[in-house]
């Protein structure tokens, strides 16, 4: 069989690589929620359906760089939990698209006691 040769570009949008990275977010040990960086920017989400709230990509030069705003289970090890988001979104994003990110910032805006029943 030839071998055959495509041109052209593959383009993934930020909206979908914050999904990528929400879904590593949630399925995080010790993350109970997602934030939002502050009001205004919560509101904006809230009206916006495609924002995933938490999440901010940054494509500069294509190179990519994740804000994630978490709130963490009160009594886990907030540092523990944070660089295990930074790994697991890093891990899913590159594997999903195959693009290296360059950086995971993660916010911990909130701690959350779970109700115990």
């Amino acid at each position: 069989m030839p071998d055959v040769q495509y041109t052209g570009r593959i383009e993934v949008s930020s909206r979908a690589i914050a999904s990528i990275a929400s879904n590593a977010v949630l399925t995080s040990y010790g993350v109970v929620g997602r934030a939002t960086r502050d009001v205004a920017t919560g509101i904006a989400e809230i009206l916006n359906r495609d924002n995933k709230p938490g999440i901010i990509v940054h494509i500069d030069d294509g190179e990519i760089a994740i804000d994630v705003y978490i709130i963490v289970e009160y009594g886990t090890r907030i540092a523990a939990v944070a660089h295990s988001v930074m790994n697991v979104v890093k891990y899913s994003v590159e594997r999903a698209i195959g693009v290296p990110v360059r950086a995971v910032n993660v916010h911990v805006e909130g701690l959350r006691i779970s109700s115990i029943d």
